[in-house]
């Protein structure tokens, strides 16, 4: 009798700030194949606009990456940059605003939402538009700014004056004085390229679940900070509606709460007042990677992510793996840096098990440096625990 190959498929985002998604997903497999040597692997690391975005991209659609030097988030110059994309059709760039505004980008001491900005953004979006992209995905996450897209909107050439006519300075800190945008300096290529944002639908610019409170704490924000902010963004959305969109048609969309205008700290809304089109990443991202019909024909599938917790049913990528699984009946592990509050809500969106891959206390720099080690030893444990159980035999009734 022939006997049945093991298939697995390993679909994991990357670890933020230590690993990407292909690394993650090669250590999981060194885990897999210590217990089965010969089992059938289908690696299939996956982005969320994130870190590795434009990297992934141009690897899978027969791109490069461009170098390019741009303002980082706290002011100082970076290296970055952004990919231009293989195909037919217009000319296609990824700019991964990660890659320039990310949180990893942003110092431990000078982690202060109200201060970053993404500048830089709109400088890759411009060298992107030089190279002669005409189509221009922005990958959205990660992010270390909460300014609204407002540094972005500067670099492409919009003036954000306040009440007395001075130039607004960088940061969502300084939102709350914004008084009027003069679009007259814009960059006129912007009217004739298509530029789309792969973004979390569920992140929204403004209200109880604003980007400012929700996101603010994660990137230094303290509550005083976080109403702060959140009074900025009320303040550029009014703005934005008044003052920009008007001049690229985009008055229809509600830029306080429409699906995914507070991406990266709302630069979802900040590009969608100048025409772009929020997409749900996954959308974007996925496509050409024919997910559901690799997830379909796996016995089995482990995902990861950094960090499992309240968040991840709200669309990262572990979830969106879970239920694409569930959907062809394929159960599902997830392997997680660290497990938080919230975290058994994935079962309900097709998450059969999940298990934390450090095996002691730790600081973080020490997790960080080993997760590779870690994830593939998680994964180990997790291939013997399910080989035992393969073992046992069914346990008879008791009788009545």
């Amino acid at each position: 009798m022939t006997r049945h190959t093991h298939r697995i498929a390993i679909a994991p985002s990357g670890f933020k700030e230590s690993l990407s998604a292909a690394r993650v997903a090669e250590a999981i497999a060194t885990g897999v194949r210590r217990v089965i040597p010969d089992a059938d692997l289908d690696l299939i690391p996956l982005v969320d606009g994130g870190e590795g975005t434009a990297e992934a991209l141009a690897l899978a659609g027969g791109g490069r990456l461009v170098p390019v030097t741009a303002t980082g988030p706290v002011g100082d110059p970076v290296a970055s940059h952004f990919a231009l994309l293989g195909g037919p059709g217009p000319l296609t760039a990824v700019v991964e605003m990660a890659a320039v505004a990310g949180l990893a980008l942003v110092p431990p001491d000078r982690r202060h939402p109200g201060a970053t900005t993404t500048y830089g953004v709109g400088e890759l979006i411009r060298a992107a538009l030089d190279a002669g992209a005409r189509r221009i995905l922005v990958g959205c996450g990660d992010s270390g700014t909460s300014d609204g897209g407002a540094g972005a909107l500067q670099a492409l050439g919009a003036r954000l004056t306040d009440r007395h006519g001075r130039e607004l300075r960088p940061g969502g800190g300084a939102l709350h004085e914004l008084e009027h945008i003069d679009p007259s300096g814009l960059d006129p290529r912007l009217a004739d390229a298509e530029l789309l944002v792969a973004c979390n639908p569920y992140n929204v610019l403004c209200g109880k679940r604003g980007v400012a409170r929700v996101f603010g704490p994660q990137k230094g924000a303290t509550p005083a900070e976080v109403e702060l902010l959140s009074a900025g963004l009320e303040r550029l959305a009014a703005v934005l509606t008044r003052d920009l969109a008007p001049a690229f048609g985009a008055t229809a969309l509600d830029l306080r709460t429409a699906p995914g205008t507070g991406a990266s700290g709302g630069l979802g809304a900040g590009l969608a007042a100048v025409g772009a089109r929020l997409l749900p990443r996954y959308d974007v991202l996925l496509d050409g990677l024919d997910l559901d019909a690799r997830l379909a024909r796996a016995d089995f599938v482990i995902t990861a992510e950094g960090a499992l917790d309240h968040q991840t049913v709200r669309g990262k990528i572990p979830a969106e793996v879970a239920r694409r699984a569930q959907a062809a009946g394929v159960p599902v592990l997830v392997l997680a840096g660290t497990i938080g509050p919230g975290a058994q809500d994935v079962r309900a969106v097709g998450v059969d098990a999940y298990s934390a891959i450090l095996p002691a206390p730790m600081t973080l720099v020490e997790a960080i440096g080993r997760s590779g080690e870690f994830l593939a030893d998680a994964s180990e444990r997790a291939m013997r625990i399910m080989a035992l159980g393969t073992r046992l035999a069914p346990v008879a009734p008791l009788a009545a």
